[in-house]
């Protein structure tokens, strides 16, 4: 199925206004929200067909988050990207070992991360 939907979860504004403007250019629909707990909540309601993570926010933090829509019956299907500034080898593996499908460091690469979403 082609990703045609993509949750972005991030506590900066910023980020989430410069992933939106990306995404949405190149034909996306996408949900924001400021934090793991709104994300999950989102996730579950929404069903997007992605999810792009961060790792550090208040609260439940990315790994928590992925971890807990990777478990449940009803999200465990959407890929997740770890998208985040936390650029350690050890950071990468836990985000992988959470579920994320995927890791990329900030400040992404536009078209490395179009082609990871594209590969989905």
């Amino acid at each position: 199925m082609p990703v045609k939907t993509i949750l972005v979860v991030d506590d900066s504004p910023t980020e989430r206004l410069v992933m939106s403007e990306l995404l949405t250019r190149n034909g996306y629909q996408v949900i924001t929200a400021e934090n793991g707990e709104d994300g999950v909540g989102k996730a579950k309601q929404q069903q997007p067909d992605m999810i792009l993570m961060d790792v550090v926010m208040p609260g439940i933090n990315g790994y928590s988050a992925t971890r807990t829509l990777t478990r449940d019956e009803t999200t465990k299907h959407i890929p997740i990207i770890m998208c985040t500034s936390k650029g350690e080898e050890t950071d990468r593996i836990w985000g992988l070992r959470q579920g994320a499908v995927d890791y990329v460091v900030k400040p992404v690469d536009a078209q490395e991360l179009l082609s990871k979403i594209a590969a989905l």
